[in-house]
């Protein structure tokens, strides 16, 4: 009877015969310049965009897709590369949140819908959970946390109210019997202010404490601005507004042409915008 192959060595012979470097695509690699930009495998069917990134240096991602077996199914449907260049990482970033959302790559994992965002709102002492639909996140105040779901923010809720011992009944997560204390407080998980262990005014004090890690800023300017980066061959201007991507220029004339687009508030753009927008770490053009 003839002898049967470990199963480990005919493992290692599949995942071998399955992944071949993708020789049909060295040619886009090398044409692929190596400064920032958004890059796209398109697949055979309609020039079908597979997968969409982006890098500050397109060559050298290109080339790291290439030696990574894990995608070697994404690679054999890929027909060719193409790719768009940046004038720096923080454009690179915008145009691939905005081309994944408009072309709905097959290997890209889903940016989040503005209709299904919400966040946790404070109407007085209480946390409520609120949606991009009724109101503008990029102007509301006492926003905290941006959630893909409702479910989502209350379990931060109580991650938050875990954390610092808070308890679940005056943030509307419980309904407690009058004058009773909660089952948390029994067990040393909340301080105690259902029972009377410690203020009302203290546990309000801690609460925004708590929250102050999670708050949405506001839009801080009146309108649109122009977020201007270069590099050696070019230059472009990001217009933003309402922390939404509204498109890049190169001229301040074209930028503010873009500016009168409407603009509503977009999550992975206040993602990527905060921190450049509020610590002004960029060149910012008031437009």
């Amino acid at each position: 009877m003839p002898s049967i192959a470990p199963r480990r060595r005919r493992d290692d012979f599949e995942a071998s015969r399955v992944y071949e470097y993708p020789q049909h695509l060295r040619e886009a690699i090398e044409d692929a310049p190596t400064g920032a930009g958004v890059y796209t495998f398109h697949g055979e069917e309609g020039d079908l965009p597979l997968y969409i990134g982006k890098s500050v240096n397109i060559r050298a991602r290109l080339l790291s897709h290439l030696r990574t077996a894990d995608e070697a199914r994404m690679l054999r449907q890929t027909r060719r590369i193409s790719h768009i260049r940046t004038a720096g990482e923080i454009g690179a970033l915008l145009l691939e949140a905005q081309m994944i959302k408009a072309q709905h790559p097959l290997f890209n994992q889903k940016l989040r819908r503005n209709k299904q965002l919400c966040s946790l709102q404070m109407r007085g002492d209480v946390p409520e959970v609120v949606y991009s639909k009724d109101i503008d996140f990029a102007t509301a105040p006492d926003l905290y946390g941006l959630f893909a779901s409702r479910h989502a923010a209350l379990d931060a809720l109580r991650g938050v109210a875990d954390e610092h011992k808070l308890c679940y009944g005056p943030l509307g997560l419980e309904k407690l019997p009058p004058g009773k204390g909660c089952f948390r407080a029994a067990i040393r998980q909340c301080a105690g202010v259902c029972r009377g262990d410690e203020s009302p005014d203290a546990h309000r004090e801690r609460l925004f404490t708590s929250l102050l890690g999670l708050r949405v800023a506001c839009w801080p300017y009146a309108g649109a601005i122009g977020l201007v980066e270069r590099d050696e061959a070019l230059t472009q201007i990001h217009v933003i507004h309402h922390w939404c991507y509204l498109g890049s220029a190169s001229t301040a004339d074209e930028a503010r042409q873009l500016s009168t687009v409407a603009a509503g508030f977009d999550a992975d753009g206040y993602k990527i915008l905060c921190r450049p927008v509020l610590t002004q770490s960029v060149e910012i053009m008031v437009l």
